[in-house]
């Protein structure tokens, strides 16, 4: 098929791409999100070898959560001397850089923007120990009565949070279980393809300049506790999740073709946007079918798939999210790819680092860079709450072969393939049959409490507790060599009002 002739004021193009890394001397020379955010802009406009941060008209910021502003958009646009007719701060989410990216492309087709700019920041390093070390940063005043962000646990039911399971760290691990068995896999083959999988990622941090980690790791120094990698909830250790304790920035500048000609962009700069898809699932994870798949993950990959006539061996390099290594597992099983995947270019939330919401920036410049020096077609994708929020997005240095959809939305193809939600219940008796499950752990590397999702003779679902003291049925939960889940045992209600589950 021959590609498309369009107007060049219609064809968005990724020009520029800047990171920022932030290691200060001393912590008060520490940089604070609006001025981290401010160089990367600049380094994305030395990327481009043209002049274009005056010129923009469309500015989308991804929500930092190591600093608070009062409209962080419009103190941006005034350090720049900017008024962009669109200016938006969002939610969190870690799939909203790519999203940013995606919806200034379709901006540009529309005809609304003419050059976009998509960045984001976090501090937290710095941010972290300075409250530590009570020292007063020189930053903008922290907004205390700026919008606080809802993040995910704002959204869970009162159980979750009683049990300590509303927070990502405690619950992709029932992800990581339930797929694992589904799979057909014991919990130690898991342990093994997490274990590889996350050091294909050290192994790309380490030979990326802009990583906060430049380590390599094997996988067992990943997977096996010790007194620095601990457990956090079974089965992740401290190496086989996100770090946020960064300060990092990062900043795409999209244009038009007309646009980037007219600034003096070369030619051999310019990454073309071919499109991608966005879906979500209901985001209470204890209102979803199942948790061996995420139904909108799948539409979303599939829908990027479809942009290479359904061939994933097209794209020659991919990023796929790495806040958890259920999340990479599961992608590259929709994808159809083996278990030697390369799953990054940048590196990963554990060892490139994880700025919050703004990694898949970063993931975004590194795909620039891995596209101007060769590959043919990349695969964004991240997500972001709970494995609720999806994003992918295909590039290419090639133009693609048709106009750049402005329908992206494939919610019905993943509410299509949704089974009946068993009813959540807070009490039940009887037996109950682990769904999936995790135990959290204490930073001195004892296990506090085991959290099992249950389905009751009558298939509600049920959260409930594993005591420290029943050592017999932690032992259960963490057998390497078989897994607990679909295995039986009985439900009674504790003192505190909380069910409790024992292994028969």
């Amino acid at each position: 098929m021959a590609t498309l002739v369009q107007s060049e004021d219609r064809i968005p193009v990724i020009v520029g791409v800047g990171e920022f890394s932030d290691h200060p001397s001393e912590l008060t020379a520490g940089l604070e999100p609006l001025a981290l955010m401010v160089e990367a802009l600049k380094r994305a406009e030395q990327d481009a070898g043209g002049k274009l941060l005056h010129d923009i008209d469309s500015l989308d910021i991804v929500n930092f959560l190591s600093w608070r502003y009062h409209d962080p958009a419009k103190q941006l646009s005034d350090k720049l001397g900017i008024a962009p007719k669109h200016a938006y701060y969002g939610p969190v989410g870690g799939e909203s850089p790519i999203r940013y990216i995606h919806e200034a492309a379709q901006r540009i087709a529309r005809g609304e923007a003419s050059v976009a700019a998509i960045c984001g920041a976090e501090a937290q390093s710095t941010a972290t120990k300075a409250e530590r070390a009570g020292v007063t940063l020189p930053w903008t005043p922290f907004a205390k009565d700026a919008p606080e962000p809802l993040r995910g646990a704002n959204y869970q039911k009162p159980m979750a949070t009683t049990l300590g399971v509303a927070k990502p760290v405690t619950v992709y691990p029932f992800y990581e279980a339930a797929s694992a068995a589904h799979w057909g896999q014991t919990p130690r083959d898991a342990h093994q393809e997490s274990g590889e999988l996350w050091s294909r990622y050290a192994g790309v941090a380490a030979q990326n300049p802009e990583a906060w980690l430049k380590r390599s790791y094997t996988p067992e120094a990943i997977t096996q506790p010790s007194p620095d990698n601990r457990l956090i909830a079974w089965p992740y250790t401290k190496l086989m999740v996100a770090n946020p304790m960064v300060n990092q920035s990062a900043a795409i500048l999209v244009t038009s073709l007309a646009k980037a000609r007219a600034a003096g962009v070369p030619e051999d700069r310019m990454v073309h946007i071919w499109g991608g898809a966005s879906a979500e699932e209901p985001r209470d994870y204890l209102d979803r079918d199942q948790y061996v798949e995420s139904h909108a993950q799948n539409a979303v990959l599939k829908a990027a798939m479809d942009l290479v006539d359904g061939d994933s061996k097209a794209f020659d390099a991919i990023e796929l999210y790495s806040c958890f290594p259920c999340v990479p597992k599961m992608a590259r099983r929709t994808l159809g790819l083996g278990a030697d995947v390369q799953p990054t270019v940048t590196g990963g939330l554990t060892f490139f680092g994880a700025p919050l919401n703004d990694y898949m920036a970063h993931a975004a410049c590194a795909m620039v860079r891995k596209l101007r020096a060769g590959a043919k077609v990349g695969l964004l994708y991240g997500q972001g709450g709970f494995v609720t929020k999806h994003h992918a997005l295909v590039i290419s240095r090639e133009a693609p072969k048709s106009a750049l959809s402005q329908e992206t939305n494939v919610q019905a193809e993943a509410d299509r393939n949704r089974k009946p939600v068993p009813k959540f219940v807070t009490e039940a008796s009887g037996d109950g049959t682990v769904e999936s499950f995790t135990v959290i752990y204490g930073r001195n590397g004892d296990a506090e409490h085991g959290v099992v999702i249950l389905r009751t003779t009558d298939n509600a679902r049920a959260l409930a507790r594993v005591p420290a003291q029943d050592t017999a049925t932690l032992a259960h939960l963490m057998d390497l060599d078989r897994t607990p889940v679909g295995t039986s045992g009985a439900i009674s209600t504790a003192a505190d009002g909380v069910l409790e589950w024992r292994h028969a």
